[in-house]
């Protein structure tokens, strides 16, 4: 009889607190920063993401590695997706479509608002990542639906730091985030949940961790939380062919929400999250 020796999970990362530099709001994009302080309008593009600024506030994010408005609308039966595509093959842009679909009562404010805050979390996110290259600035118009209410900067800033820190919290290996992934065999197989099995039935070895977001129509961030609990119950890990990712060290705590309009966006950030 033939025995098959299964390895055991990865060891849980190790980091050294000590080298950890000091994180803070302006280290996420000191431009971002700028722009918010000056209340310009116009489009922020970096290296993993643009962001729609009107008067210093966020209106509309976008990001190849997070689904975009029109998916978040369509995947789950909020909007039929050839009523989505034909508003945005007439208006041209994400918030163009969502404006006309509002005015002309296919939408509701409601769910306009909640996925609205999901794609500028979601996508704002991966663009205010650490990147290797200069973002940049275009000055001009931008196009976004009335009734939605803007992102203050700090909103964004603060909401992309809590979810760095949960992710570490999960599993502080960062390279599930981008690489492909491949499914592990650990010698005892926990249960997992129903929404971990949709993301663990996709990973093929080619798939990443976004592509699965995109396949699944979910919010990136989501399926990142899903794919770091996979990895620390020892069923995915990275293609150990693909190259490693730069850790990126949790931030400190954030102080308590003040702003009236940062506390309200949190209680539909906990309503779209509780989705």
């Amino acid at each position: 009889m033939t025995m098959v020796r299964t390895p055991p999970p990865p060891p849980l990362p190790v980091r050294d607190r000590g080298a950890e530099p000091d994180w803070d709001r302006a280290a996420l994009s000191p431009m971002l920063t700028r722009l918010a302080e000056e209340r310009a309008t116009g489009v922020l593009v970096r290296e993993h993401g643009t962001l729609h600024l009107a008067e210093g506030r966020v209106v509309h994010a976008e990001s190849p590695l997070a689904p975009g408005l029109g998916l978040l609308l369509t995947a789950h039966g909020t909007l039929e997706p050839a009523t989505w595509r034909q508003a945005a093959e007439r208006a041209g842009d994400a918030p163009g479509a969502a404006r006309l679909l509002l005015g002309a009562g296919r939408l509701t404010a409601g769910a306009l608002e909640l996925c609205h805050l999901g794609a500028v979390f979601d996508a704002g996110y991966f663009a205010l990542a650490p990147s290797g290259t200069p973002g940049h600035f275009r000055y001009g118009p931008v196009t976004a639906p009335a009734a939605l209410r803007p992102v203050p900067v700090t909103a964004l800033e603060r909401e992309t730091l809590r979810r760095r820190l949960l992710l570490h919290r999960v599993w502080p290996d960062p390279a599930t985030d981008s690489a492909p992934l491949i499914r592990a065999d650990p010698a005892t197989a926990p249960q997992v949940t129903p929404r971990q099995r949709a993301v663990l039935t996709r990973v093929n070895g080619d798939r990443t961790a976004a592509g699965i977001a995109l396949e699944l129509g979910r919010p990136a961030f989501h399926t990142l939380m899903d794919v770091r609990r996979l990895a620390a119950a020892g069923l995915v890990v990275p293609d150990p062919a693909a190259p490693d990712p730069p850790a990126h060290p949790p931030p400190p705590p954030s102080p308590p929400v003040t702003d009236p309009d940062i506390a309200l966006l949190k209680r539909l950030r906990d309503a779209l999250e509780a989705l």
